[in-house]
């Protein structure tokens, strides 16, 4: 049976294709603007960022790609989008800055985890560098061997 992973009582979800993907160059954390059943799915925790994106367009920053599931109890009036674009509550200086990095070459902007922070939901982001097939694979070297040199300690300190 496989070990269930610790997950922080504050983490709703984290894109760790992300992590495989890209380089992490700067992080920024942003609100976000969600309405009432979005919040309550996030509670259950029915979020997905794998293939989420930011995208910053008219000096504002928008959530593409996330997916949150609607509850089945959600009220019957309400149409919801599970797919909809979110707005990102970021600052201007933030936002500038993740606009004049964006528009060099190579970079872009993901989100990486969502989280709670007191009782407001809020979204980390991260300016990237895209990761080449060698990169990734020198990656997933440098932790196995991480992970053999724990075992090995671990045996002997038994």
């Amino acid at each position: 049976m496989a070990k269930k992973k610790k997950v922080s009582p504050g983490n709703i979800a984290q894109n760790k294709k992300a992590f495989h993907d890209y380089f992490i160059e700067e992080r920024f954390e942003a609100g976000l603007a969600l309405t009432g059943w979005e919040v309550k799915s996030l509670r259950a925790g029915k979020a997905q960022l794998t293939d989420s994106y930011v995208l910053l367009k008219d000096g504002e920053a928008w959530l593409l790609g996330s997916h949150v599931m609607p509850l089945q109890t959600i009220s019957t009036h309400v149409v919801a989008d599970p797919d909809r674009t979110r707005k990102l509550l970021l600052h201007k200086r933030e936002l500038s800055k993740l606009y004049g990095a964006v528009q060099q070459k190579g970079y872009a902007c993901v989100a990486l985890s969502l989280y709670w922070k007191k009782h407001l939901v809020k979204c980390e982001i991260a300016l990237v560098k895209g990761k080449k097939d060698y990169d990734k694979r020198h990656t997933e070297k440098e932790k196995d061997a991480n992970r053999e040199i724990q075992r090995a300690f671990r045996k002997e300190q038994r």
